[in-house]
């Protein structure tokens, strides 16, 4: 009796071991699915360059890196110059942060603020390790730079210079054809790339709100999903967002203007401007201003199907309201649009539609 219960003891052990292989072999086909990580991501959206967006995202940071052991923080940076950021975070100087600082003149990089945020990692969070994921901006200035860098240490060999130079390789296609479908795609197969290597540990990434909407089409060309939309296509529910642009709306207007559209003349309220160097290479900035009383007057004009969501303007849009939108482009000529907020969604996201004035 007792050779009987021992060997119906080892048939229900070896059954089990076999479960077990079995249940570990589907586990690991999951994870290889969801792209053989377990990590979790972090991603915040903004508006570039604004002191309180940055103020929140460096509370963020600080919280993931002092609580939570976090130290790989992902930004919308070439590989290059966050390998250069990496180099100077254990410098004993700020030479690397300032030449950087030039090189990003003429975009949204290229504020205070930003040198003040990067600043303060370094100072309070030591440890952190920055990941680009961008093509590479700036390739013929800080790209080559950084080249001629690893060259004089002798790594022309190295997985440093090759995926640097791909980098540039990057910029250079996107300048070339201003194609923002293969910016959009290249982000992603670099965060992925990066985020990958990690080997499942949690990461923090900050980029513009165009970037992280995981139901949103890449906004400069509709034509792709977004960054996030893709990366939560391979990550699910290990991917979280949030849009921080929210806390740079201001509702005071910076001044009144008068704004004439056929033979009347309107009260037309001026919040500012907001950078696009980063988004459309062919163009400096947009203006926006808000006509006071003037949305029974185009409420019946037709539209042309160009959309701006809400997320976009620097104040908070309400029904019923009309804008001004002017686009500077980089060799300094004006594109003027009407829109107006007929209360309509694009990609689940409220919009205000332009529309035609004869």
């Amino acid at each position: 009796m007792k050779a009987k219960r021992n060997k119906k003891m080892i048939i229900a052990i070896a059954i089990a071991v076999v479960a077990l292989i079995i249940l570990g072999y589907f586990i690991m086909r999951f994870f290889a699915k969801r792209g053989q990580s377990s990590g979790e991501i972090f991603l915040y959206g903004e508006e570039h360059s604004v002191e309180n967006i940055l103020e929140k995202e460096f509370e963020l940071w600080s919280s993931y890196y002092q609580n939570d052991g976090v130290r790989d923080l992902f930004v919308e940076l070439p590989y290059y110059t966050a390998e250069y950021m990496n180099l100077w975070m254990k410098s004993d100087d700020d030479d690397i942060l300032d030449s950087l600082y030039q090189d990003w003149a003429g975009t949204a990089m290229y504020s205070q603020e930003v040198v003040n945020f990067y600043k303060r990692i370094k100072n309070e969070c030591p440890e952190t390790v920055f990941h680009g994921t961008d093509v590479g901006h700036q390739y013929d200035t800080t790209g080559k730079r950084f080249l001629e860098y690893l060259e004089s240490i002798g790594q022309q060999q190295s997985e440093l210079y090759r995926l640097s130079q791909e980098n540039i390789e990057q910029g250079q296609y996107y300048y070339q054809h201003s194609d923002n479908a293969y910016r959009e795609n290249t982000m992603v197969e670099n965060f992925i790339r990066e985020f990958d290597s990690l080997n499942g540990v949690d990461v923090m990434g900050i980029y513009g709100s165009a970037h992280t909407n995981i139901e949103a089409m890449a906004y400069a060309t509709n034509s792709v999903p977004c960054m996030a939309n893709q990366l939560y296509k391979k990550y699910g529910n290990a991917l979280h967002t949030e849009d921080l642009t929210s806390l740079a709306l201001n509702n005071e207007a910076s001044r009144t203007d008068t704004i004439q559209i056929g033979e009347k003349e309107y009260t037309a309220l001026y919040f500012g401007k907001v950078d696009l160097s980063a988004v459309f290479p062919d163009y400096q900035y947009r203006e926006f201003w808000r006509l006071e009383n003037a949305y029974d007057d185009f409420k019946d004009n037709s539209t042309t199907g160009n959309v701006l969501p809400y997320n976009n303007y620097p104040m908070e849009v309400e029904t019923g309201q009309v804008f001004v939108i002017d686009y500077t482009k980089t060799d300094g000529s004006v594109v003027r649009e009407y829109h107006r907020s007929d209360g309509n969604t694009w990609q689940g996201s409220p919009a205000t539609e332009e529309f035609v004035v004869d």
